[in-house]
């Protein structure tokens, strides 16, 4: 006994195996006669026959009959006919190879006589080619003879001017102009702000009832907050709103930019006075360094005269040197010439030698290999007489063994046919998975008790809860329990189920005690102990 009721009995395993045997031989036997059809064709018959034979269960005892059946095959006439003629010719066919095989005795006793097979190649005949070797490069020209020293140096042309006469001191400094403007006022931070404030405080009005509309309007459209097209059409109107108060801090920047160019004018103006009389004074200096530039200037051309004549004859000696280092070199070129003409004959001489050599090894050769075709066609012709003289040994063998592999008569074919066989019935299967169902209900009714119960133990070991119908509300009879929700629960909570305790006091008071609340609280743990009351 459990909690909620009995377990189901479980099955008797002896009656599932025979009920299960009995399905079996059942299906196995109707399988058989199903199976096992008659055929009549063009070429012969065949027919199946039954004999009934006993088999007894050797757990049950029972006593089953079995079809055992016989296939007989039965050739038409004309194909009767045929597998007569056919035996008799494998009896012929086999008596002469029989009668043949005596000539194998005297085949295979006698050595086969190679003595006329014709020579192979000798490989002693064939000569390994003899290479000439190329011999060691001529000897070349590595140094020219000596044709005169290159003059390095040239004669003295006399000293060149490296200073030009004083022409007065030329003007470094002006006078004082005046200071000028640095800085002028740039922070109308005060003034960008109170523009600023005065706009939003015209637009910020605005925008708040252009938003308090929009609500309205998306709540008369049925849209909710939080749907996409509410969310959707909010962040248009934010980012509208966001673009009119960017609009209003723009118009306050470009307020105190006007402010800030204002202060940049005057402080321009001022500089330009500045920068006239800069002007004024610089011009007196550049008037007064022109003149002593004048004066430079011809001190320069006074001696820039004296060093073009020092360098007209500097030109004219360099000139001489450059004709006799000219003169050198070409003497230096034909020599070189003649000793690059000289290595290049030597060079193609070696090259013809060289070549030669090349040639009279490649005839080598080409004799070796030609040594070396003859010698393969005498080995092949060997090869292909010795072919032919075993093929003249096998002949009469494979002719015998012909006669000896006689062809069988081939049985009339049947048609396949189509059997759908019969499945067997699980019988044990399904009482195994009734029980198993069975079982499985009361384990979840026993588990589902108990996680009911597990979690409620109190002090002593013992179940107490408090179970009295006045402390419930939300009661549902649900089998022999009962769901509820205690009262001061809100009515999402999720349901219990119990007993009631003033039933429980009519048929097993001990099980019930009362509180000092008045309130009636059940042990379930003295509840469900049957059998065990103190």
């Amino acid at each position: 006994m459990g909690l909620y009721g009995s377990a189901p009995e479980s099955p008797d395993p002896k009656e599932t195996a025979s009920a299960q045997t009995a399905t079996n031989i059942g299906t196995a036997v109707a399988n058989n006669v199903m199976g096992n059809v008659n055929q009549v064709t063009p070429d012969g018959n065949l027919t199946y026959t039954y004999t009934t034979q006993k088999w007894t269960d050797p757990l049950s005892g029972k006593v089953y009959d079995l079809q055992v059946p016989t296939a007989t095959q039965e050739l038409s006439a004309n194909q009767q006919k045929i597998k007569d003629q056919t035996d008799l010719a494998e009896i012929n066919m086999a008596t002469l190879a029989n009668t043949q095989s005596g000539r194998l005795n005297d085949l295979l006793g006698k050595p086969i006589d190679l003595s006329k097979a014709p020579a192979g190649g000798k490989a002693s005949n064939v000569g390994l080619p003899q290479y000439q070797q190329f011999g060691s490069g001529p000897s070349l020209q590595t140094s020219l003879g000596n044709y005169g020293n290159v003059q390095n140096s040239i004669a003295g042309a006399g000293d060149i001017q490296r200073q030009v006469a004083n022409s007065g001191n030329i003007q470094t400094s002006l006078g004082n102009a005046g200071d000028l403007t640095r800085s002028y006022e740039t922070d109308f931070s005060a003034d960008r702000q109170r523009v600023e404030d005065a706009l939003m405080q015209r637009l910020n009005p605005q925008l708040e009832q252009d938003r308090a509309a929009l609500e309205t309007r998306l709540a008369n459209q049925g849209l909710q907050p939080g749907s996409e097209a509410y969310n959707r059409a909010i962040d248009q109107a934010s980012r509208q709103s966001n673009d009119a108060r960017i609009s209003a801090i723009l118009n306050a920047g470009q307020e105190q930019s006007r402010l800030a160019g204002l202060a940049n004018q005057s402080a321009t103006f001022q500089n330009s006075a500045q920068q006239q009389a800069y002007n004024q004074l610089l011009g007196s200096g550049q008037f007064a360094n022109s003149a002593q530039a004048q004066q430079y200037g011809q001190n320069a051309n006074n001696m820039q005269m004296g060093n073009a004549a020092q360098q007209q004859q500097f030109s004219q000696n360099q000139a001489q040197q450059q004709a006799n280092n000219a003169a050198q070199q070409q003497k230096f070129t034909q020599g070189l010439a003649g000793a690059q003409f000289g290595n290049d004959a030597l060079q193609q001489q070696y090259q013809n030698q060289n070549t030669a050599t090349a040639g009279n090894n490649a005839l080598a050769d080409q004799n070796f290999n030609a040594q070396q075709s003859k010698f393969n066609l005498a080995n092949q012709e060997r090869a292909q007489f010795l072919n032919e003289l075993y093929a003249q040994r096998n002949q009469p063998i494979n002719e015998i063994t012909s006669l000896l592999s006689g062809a069988q008569v081939s049985n009339p074919s049947f048609v396949p046919t189509q059997s759908n066989p019969m499945p067997t019935v699980d019988y044990a299967g399904l009482v195994q998975q009734d029980y198993a169902s069975r079982m499985g209900a009361y384990n979840q009714q026993q588990g589902n008790m108990q996680s009911l119960f597990g979690g409620m133990l109190g002090f002593g070991g013992q179940l107490a809860s408090l179970s009295d119908k006045n402390a419930k509300k939300d009661i549902k009879k649900v089998g022999g329990l009962y769901e509820y929700r205690y009262k001061g629960e809100g009515k999402n909570a999720p349901k219990r189920i119990g007993v009631m305790a003033q039933e429980v006091e009519k048929v097993r008071p001990d099980a019930v005690v009362k509180g000092s609340d008045g309130l009636r609280r059940v042990n379930y743990g003295a509840l469900f102990n049957a059998g065990k009351r103190k």
